[in-house]
């Protein structure tokens, strides 16, 4: 072999690892960057990002759009899955740049957060819609210019009573029992991404959306 021919090899490889196949489809979990938030409610987006990631043996470490990304493939389709570390209020710095970067529609991001409106484990999974409230996806859905886009809500629970602080609430962590319906609800959620990327958010809505 040439030294022409090991330096044109080099590039191929080079240009492989970069990505001639860019990601065609944005996994973005929401919540808060450090260990303050870690296990906290607020965070269940990062949980079930971190939990596709690991499915497919895939690490959520690389810094990049604002986020720690991780890239797989799932049903063909190449996904970059992020935790934006903008904090949950800005959220949609992250997922626009990143949409911005490799052009990629709002119908191909899929958002997955938190919702204190749902018992804990349960989930909601709508093609597009409001913010509902939530400050993560207000942000993503003015950086978009849209609401066109998938999301999976996970349920973390109403607060003990109208009272209580709801930042205390939703930065508070689960009980052991709610772990367990939490672990679940992750669970489905993964499968769930799985069929929305594939296309087949019906599928997923009939499997996984609770009454």
């Amino acid at each position: 072999m040439s030294i022409f021919d090991i330096f044109n090899a080099l590039e191929k490889n080079k240009k492989e690892k970069e990505g001639l196949n860019p990601p065609e489809f944005i996994i973005a979990g929401l919540g808060n960057p450090g260990t303050r938030y870690e296990d906290t409610r607020h965070n269940c987006g990062f949980m079930a990002a971190e939990t596709l990631a690991e499915g497919y043996g895939a690490e959520l470490k690389r810094l990049k759009f604002k986020s720690l990304t991780g890239e797989l493939n799932i049903g063909g389709k190449r996904c970059l899955v992020m935790k934006p570390t903008t904090f949950m209020n800005n959220s949609g710095d992250a997922v626009e740049e990143a949409a911005g970067f490799y052009r990629i529609p709002p119908e191909r991001v899929l958002v997955i957060y938190d919702d204190i409106s749902l018992d804990v484990g349960r989930l909601r999974i709508r093609g597009k819609g409001s913010d509902g409230g939530h400050n993560g996806m207000k942000s993503i859905i003015l950086r978009l210019n849209s609401d066109n886009f998938p999301r999976i809500r996970i349920g973390v629970g109403e607060k003990p009573n109208k009272d209580y602080d709801l930042a205390d609430w939703v930065l508070s962590r689960f009980s052991k029992e709610e772990g367990e319906r939490l672990e679940t609800a992750l669970k489905n959620a993964v499968k769930a991404a799985e069929l929305i990327v594939e296309g087949k958010i019906n599928e997923a809505m009939n499997l996984y959306n609770r009454a």
